[in-house]
């Protein structure tokens, strides 16, 4: 994760100090070029699409967002973000604003994959619930779950930028799982 130059304190969104909150980290292959993935992934606006928690994020500038969530039990949270590092087709780092309910900050590289098999994305996140819808929405969505939720929303994202779209399970039968029936 990307965090303040070593004369600042050594903290992410405001108070989230070294050692503190929770961090997750998590990377994956996309078979596309660095510029295409790093592209999508800096239209904020596109996050949403991976991110099934995320109802929308809106660029405020080109530093600046609104973020809307929903909460576990179907409530929508909101607060701002700033991107505090962009480097074109390497990385891009953000954070919470000030008075934010959750102190966060994130970060995602883009490296070439070995063998020219396209992008390797990691991404690393620190936050600190703080109480709160915003809180208890972290809370819910990360600290349990948080690498297993990071890896289904970088598998939709690989999945979409790979082929399109996103593989679901709607409209498939369930097949019957009777005891009567056996196995082959």
């Amino acid at each position: 994760m990307n965090l303040p130059p070593a004369d600042q304190p050594d903290t992410v969104g405001g108070s989230v100090h070294s050692g503190e909150g929770v961090k997750v980290e998590k990377a994956i292959t996309i078979n596309r070029p660095i510029s295409e993935v790093y592209s999508f992934w800096r239209q904020v606006e596109n996050l949403p699409r991976f991110m099934p928690h995320l109802i929308s994020v809106v660029p405020l500038s080109l530093t600046a967002s609104h973020w809307t969530a929903q909460t576990a039990k179907g409530k929508p949270v909101e607060w701002d973000a700033r991107i505090i590092e962009d480097k074109r087709d390497e990385l891009i780092a953000w954070q919470s604003l000030a008075g934010s309910e959750v102190d966060s900050a994130g970060s995602v590289r883009f490296t070439p994959a070995h063998g020219s098999r396209g992008t390797v994305l990691k991404v690393a996140l620190k936050y600190a619930p703080t109480g709160g819808k915003l809180g208890n929405f972290f809370a819910t969505h990360f600290t349990r779950g948080a690498k297993k939720e990071i890896a289904a929303s970088l598998f939709r994202l690989k999945s979409l930028l790979e082929t399109g779209e996103m593989p679901t399970v709607q409209g498939q039968p369930q097949g019957n799982h009777s005891s009567d029936h056996k196995c082959l």
